[in-house]
């Protein structure tokens, strides 16, 4: 294959991969398939097939159950016990239908997610897209450190040696040129999540009354709803985050993944969501049972006191399996966020991009990723940085990217012109139009709780009733719009079985204009908006904390 990063095909027969490394047989962690296989799969054959496939999906959604995860579950059974489980079986849909629109946009384009939004949606977005995602993403490879900071002095181990022999195993994960064994090493750590199983049945949890809070939706007796509301927006925020977007679109690329193959990718996501969802489950259930009825019930402070609780109500195995599970679930969060930023800068600059490539051979690329390694390892270690201030910032700027980039999503997902014959469908994106709408509100109530903590029960309600009536207004608005001025929908073509498994989308440099419907340029319209009062929102913060007395 060539050096350069581009394809060497002249335009008429290269796909639209940025890095020639993208094209090629699939390597995976457990199995070979070579680039011409085309041929079909029985029984056996369809068994090594997943298990060279494996990896994206699982590896996404574990490390999705990284330190913000651990602290948000541990600190809604802290205080509530388990009458919030039925909160994830909530987001189960809405994780799946996100993901699978990723894996499907890199099975079928070639191309990273931020490097279609620059290219269909203009620099603005695509500089914007970029630029909060590394910032965000550095924030939260911070509290991953932070986490494994409080899982080491739980475990009596230094800070200083803890954090530095992390970072240089999350570095020397990546290094050896060979995506294969980066992702040997990520599914080890993916088996490494399931110790909180044993942690689960040390506790002897209540199976009856777990099994009634996940499929009965309550709130907390006598809890505050504004607390209450405000922990189950948390919950969607750690459970999906942005950098899962722009990370499985582009590993799926990275992998050589192709449209033959997105069904097999499609189970790959779903064990990885069946792992998150049991990962959660254990941790609300055992934490319930070690603080339930106890003086430190309602009263959380962090995963670390958490630990310490499981020790003194479960046993010290309990807790030390819990320790272990955090530290593995903070390196391979932070592997895999710092990945998502690494191949969105490498993206949008074109530089070469893989880790099929050693490092000599992919210099940006690397030094992104290494650099955010070091940075965030060197604040955690500096004696007085502000981690409570940088936690607080991931959740805001969580909660002003989660929304352009849910909404980005679909409008790709949209274009017929990109998918092909894997666009979504109208029912798809009814569903992922009403998903986006929560998102937005929900994330509007979690940027204004950061910025304003004495926000009210009243006021939430108040945001979710007012922005429901509004979406519903806008979207009913923009389709009579598209209706009487005859906008069709893009060209409806007939695409047979064997089309779905071959179609590809053309080079960037060929594709036709984005068609942009008035309900698109309306959800982009309502995008500003939003980043308009969020940023006002954040100024209003700062101006608030500079002036004394506040």
């Amino acid at each position: 294959m060539p050096a350069g990063p581009l394809l060497s095909q002249t335009p008429s027969d290269r796909g639209a991969q940025l890095d020639s490394e993208h094209v090629g047989d699939i390597r995976g962690g457990f199995g070979t398939i070579f680039m011409h296989d085309t041929g079909p799969r029985k029984g056996w054959s369809r068994v090594k097939t997943l298990l060279a496939i494996l990896g994206p999906g699982v590896i996404v959604m574990v490390g999705d159950n990284d330190a913000g995860a651990f602290g948000t579950y541990t600190q809604a059974a802290q205080n509530y016990g388990t009458t919030l489980v039925w909160t994830l079986l909530l987001l189960i849909p809405v994780l799946y239908v996100n993901q699978d629109m990723v894996l499907r946009l890199g099975a079928v384009t070639g191309v990273g997610h931020a490097r279609l939004i620059l290219e269909r949606f203009g620099k603005f977005w695509g500089a914007f897209s970029v630029i909060d995602l590394f910032i965000l993403n550095g924030l939260t490879i911070v509290t991953e450190f932070i986490g494994l900071t409080l899982a080491f002095d739980y475990l009596g181990v230094p800070k200083f040696w803890g954090i530095g022999i992390s970072a240089i195993v999350i570095m020397a994960s990546v290094s050896t040129g060979d995506l294969r064994k980066f992702e040997r090493f990520a599914l080890v750590l993916v088996s490494g999540s399931l110790l909180l199983v044993p942690v689960l049945l040390m506790s002897h949890p209540p199976v009856p009354q777990v099994a009634h809070d996940m499929f009965v939706p309550r709130f907390p007796a006598n809890a505050p709803v504004a607390d209450v509301m405000l922990l189950i927006i948390a919950i969607v925020g750690t459970t999906v985050a942005p950098w899962q977007l722009f990370f499985q679109q582009s590993y799926v690329v990275d992998k050589r993944i192709t449209p033959r193959f997105i069904p097999y990718e499609r189970i790959d996501l779903w064990i990885g969501i069946g792992l998150i969802i049991v990962g959660a489950v254990a941790m609300m259930a055992f934490t319930a049972v070690a603080f339930v009825g106890t003086p430190e019930f309602g009263h959380f402070k962090d995963a670390g006191a958490v630990a310490t609780g499981i020790e003194l109500h479960i046993g010290r195995t309990a807790g030390v399996f819990f320790a272990v599970a955090l530290i593995d679930a903070c390196i391979i969060g932070a592997a895999a966020v710092s990945l998502s930023t690494a191949y969105a800068i490498g993206d949008v600059l074109s530089l070469r991009h893989s880790l099929h490539r050693k490092m000599s051979d992919a210099k940006g690329f690397y030094a992104v990723y290494f650099g955010l390694i070091v940075i965030s390892a060197a604040v955690v270690l500096t004696p007085g940085a502000p981690l409570g201030l940088l936690t607080n910032a991931v959740q805001t700027l969580a909660g002003v990217l989660l929304p352009s980039a849910t909404v980005f999503l679909l409008l790709l997902c949209n274009d017929k012109a990109v998918l092909g014959p894997w666009a979504n469908s109208r029912k798809t994106t009814v569903f992922t139009g009403i998903v986006i709408a929560i998102l937005v509100m929900l994330s509007v109530i979690l940027t204004a709780s950061v910025l304003f903590p004495a926000i009210s029960g009243t006021h939430i309600f108040a945001i979710l009733v007012g922005g429901t009536a509004l979406a519903l207004v806008l979207s009913l608005g923009a389709r009579i719009i598209d209706t009487r001025r005859g906008h069709k929908d893009q060209e409806q073509i007939r695409f047979t079985a064997a089309d779905r498994l071959t179609w590809r989308m053309p080079p960037l440099d060929q594709l036709p204009p984005a068609r942009l419907t008035v309900l698109d340029r309306t959800w982009l319209v309502v995008l500003r908006g939003y980043l308009i009062i969020a940023a006002g929102l954040v100024l209003v913060r700062i101006i608030l904390l500079v002036v004394p007395g506040h």
